[in-house]
């Protein structure tokens, strides 16, 4: 029947209508017949098809209205799934809109990053710390990435960071080794290239101030990106600042930390996030004092309201925390700024503005992440397992 079809339609004309198929339609056409599998499976076609669903991110049944966005739950204790859901606005009722299976060789790995509907997953097990996966799950493809191997006395940490690079239309890795004494190293996987490069972290300051802040002796997760650029804590004699790494001239930079940001406050731990579309810092200190503020946690959000001027650091909100344990879990941010935090009630979104706080009806979730869409691709499908 395809054979058929293309005897009376123009191949290109084919090709253009493929092209405007979800991921679902062409994954279900690709068994069809060579023919078609030859189109879909063509890097050509799958980079186009990405570059179309990139620009104009495919519709959906279900109104704006009902919902801020996805969640993105990778579960691992009673079933091995990767769910999408969505909260009802009326209700706060959950909604799932797709399941997929967690394959057995992720089995010890956690996730690193995400990035239009890639997964990067990272080995939890030192000694297989040079292992990572790309992962489609929409096309049921991954891709293992070696990196280079170390004796598990050599390191510290490692810290990942997933990012697409839209300039040069290429997925990239960001994988950042700190060690006991000595300087860090980074490594960049281009998956076009298909292999990792050393990179040297040789920085360059942004508008700001103390341009040179010494060799960086340690990084810290999560890796996130921002203004085309990912971002992690990095550390020094001298100090801590946050390091940047932008993906499509795949130079360094360093960006200076709020001023005395950490003063008058015994703090439980910081992460870098982004803050509606902005980078941010987030502070969550102990509240032992009270300081008329109810709760034993305070959550500080410190926003840069311009991208690399250090002096445009704002403290925006001072949020406390209820339900408080010594150390919540912070998943990061939703797109309308609402902070994504387990605690003693478990899964929770909180408003820094209302401090209204919602229960979200998610439970044994090993990670979880928010889209504003529900992307998919085809990517891997050419190249994956």
């Amino acid at each position: 029947m395809s054979q058929a079809i293309r005897e009376r339609v123009p191949n290109d004309v084919v090709v253009d209508i493929l092209g405007g198929l979800p991921v679902k339609s062409l994954i279900r056409f690709n068994c069809v017949s060579k023919s078609f599998n030859s189109i879909i499976t063509d890097p050509t076609f799958i980079s186009t098809h990405f570059k179309l669903n990139l620009n104009q991110p495919k519709s959906s049944s279900i109104s704006p209205n009902t919902h801020t966005g996805y969640y993105l739950l990778y579960k691992t204790s009673s079933s091995k799934e990767l769910c999408t859901v969505f909260c009802n606005n009326d209700d706060h009722t959950m909604t799932q809109i797709s399941r997929f299976e967690i394959p057995n060789v992720f089995d010890k790995c956690s996730v690193a990053g995400f990035c239009n509907g890639i997964f990067c997953l990272a080995s939890s097990d030192k000694d297989l710390h040079h292992i990572s996966y790309l992962w489609n799950p929409s096309v049921g493809m991954f891709k293992k990435l070696l990196a280079t191997r170390l004796t598990s006395k050599d390191f510290r940490i490692v810290v990942f960071g997933l990012a697409y690079d839209c300039q040069n239309n290429d997925f990239k890795v960001l994988r950042l080794v700190g060690f006991f004494g000595r300087e860090a190293e980074a490594e960049i996987y281009r998956l076009r290239m298909g292999s990792w490069t050393k990179v040297v972290i040789s920085m360059e300051s942004l508008r700001g101030y103390e341009p040179n802040i010494g060799t960086i002796l340690d990084v810290m997760p999560p890796c996130v990106f921002c203004n085309g650029a990912l971002h992690c804590m990095a550390f020094t004699r001298q100090g801590r600042f946050i390091l940047s790494f932008d993906v499509s001239d795949e130079r360094f930079r360093e960006i200076m930390m709020p001023r005395n940001f950490r003063d008058g406050i015994i703090v439980m731990f910081e992460q870098v996030a982004v803050f509606k579309g902005s980078l941010a810092i987030i502070v969550f200190s102990h509240n032992f004092l009270n300081l008329g503020i109810p709760g034993g946690c305070l959550c500080h959000i410190w926003v840069m309201e311009e991208y690399g001027v250090a002096d445009s650091w704002t403290r925006k909100f001072l949020v406390p925390l209820r339900d408080w344990v010594w150390e919540p879990l912070f998943y990061g941010c939703t797109d309308n700024g609402e902070l994504l935090i387990k605690n003693a009630s478990g899964l929770v979104s909180i408003d820094p503005e209302s401090r209204n706080q919602n229960i979200l009806a998610i439970e044994d979730s090993k990670w979880v992440g928010f889209s504003a869409n529900s992307m998919e691709s085809l990517v891997l499908l050419d190249e994956g397992k």
